[in-house]
């Protein structure tokens, strides 16, 4: 693995609640959130320019501690990564140039999706789909395959497997607490690369929600003509990291995973 800091990670044990549905349902309700399909989500990641808008909205409880949850989101502040993998939080942040991993759930997010969903089917990712790009394209031609409506409906997905090379960022506040710009917020994460390391993917596609929990922007994209349609968040399968993923490189042997309709 190459990183451009020192990790330190932290785990910090804990148990994931769990709750009669009742009070489920109460944390659930307890945030204003929306829902499109399997995707739930709330804030808007564009509001962190554009209303300079970094405080937590989305409480971390409201989003795992359940079988079969899964999400992302910015952590409050621009301090830190939120991923929920099988209902287990894993909140990365940056403290002294090292990466520290908790399980946490008394944060929040500034913005968020997330889903709670038990049935997959799998689908092997083919030889010929080794980019970012790619990819997006893959999951739009399965996902339709499997009786989505990629255009109408927004939907997770999960990727298994070692990709050849994984980008990706945690975010750590450098805003010096003036109005966050572009610049700043792009100066705002500390980035690492992974290589041939087993990862778990969570991952959330719409082609609707651009500047909400997908990005107007993603820099894997390049000149593409296509519209950015993913934000996606690795967990190392040894629970040591997890983060933003900004860029990847395939090689045989990822699967796919898509809701079973």
């Amino acid at each position: 693995m190459a990183y451009q800091t020192t990790i330190r990670t932290a785990l910090v044990l804990g148990t994931i609640v769990t709750s009669s549905l009742a009070l489920l349902v109460s944390c659930r309700n307890s945030i204003p959130f929306n829902t499109d399909g399997l995707v739930n989500f709330a804030g808007r990641q564009a509001d962190i320019v554009g209303e300079n808008n970094i405080d937590g909205l989305v409480q971390i409880a409201s989003m795992s501690g359940q079988y079969g949850a899964y999400g992302l989101g910015a952590y409050q502040g621009l301090d830190g990564e939120i991923t929920v993998f099988e209902g287990q939080p894993y909140v990365t942040q940056i403290r002294n140039g090292d990466i520290i991993l908790t399980h946490q759930t008394d944060g929040s997010a500034i913005f968020a999706a997330w889903t709670t969903n038990t049935e997959w089917q799998d689908e092997p990712v083919p030889a010929r789909v080794n980019s970012y790009v790619e990819l997006q394209y893959f999951i739009k031609e399965r996902a339709e395959a499997s009786g989505i409506d990629t255009a109408a409906t927004a939907f997770p997905f999960l990727i298994t497997g070692s990709p050849k090379e994984l980008q990706w960022h945690i975010n750590t506040d450098r805003t010096d607490g003036r109005a966050v710009t572009r610049e700043s917020f792009q100066a705002s994460k500390d980035s690492f690369v992974l290589r041939d390391e087993a990862v778990n993917i969570v991952g959330f596609y719409s082609e609707s929600h651009h500047g909400v929990f997908i990005g107007n922007y993603a820099p894997a994209m390049g000149d593409s003509v296509e519209l950015n349609a993913m934000h996606m968040h690795l967990v190392s399968q040894d629970g040591a990291l997890a983060g933003h993923i900004d860029d990847l490189t395939f090689t045989d042997g990822m699967v796919l995973r898509l809701p079973q309709k």
